[in-house]
């Protein structure tokens, strides 16, 4: 685990005009190993994007805890994004957490 990725969650603002804004704030700094799992194409909004699917790997946590990843928060690597999509054990005592994640969606 050599890679160090700030996890994020949404934060909705209000937008001065009645409706609502989402920002991401930080809340933790997760050691990782991250490995590409593979490639595809999608057509969103009428354009072509990549988007590549990658297998996350840090420290376990329990449920509900601050540093558990979820699927509605994501991490950031500087100018990257990686929308995590599930969170499961790794192993059966819970030592890690496996994370599926995407980078390249529109978040």
């Amino acid at each position: 685990m050599t890679r160090a990725l700030v996890l994020e969650e949404p934060e909705r603002v209000p937008d001065g005009c009645g409706g609502f804004a989402v920002t991401w704030i930080g809340v933790g700094t997760l050691w990782a190993s991250v490995v590409a799992r593979r490639g595809r194409e999608a057509f969103v909004a009428g354009r072509t994007e990549a988007r590549v699917t990658y297998r996350i790997l840090v420290r376990g946590a329990p449920p509900g805890a601050r540093s558990r990843p979820r699927a509605d928060q994501r991490f950031r690597e500087g100018s990257r994004i990686f929308d995590i999509v599930s969170v499961a054990e790794a192993d059966p005592r819970g030592r890690f957490l496996e994370i599926i994640a995407e980078e390249g969606r529109m978040s």
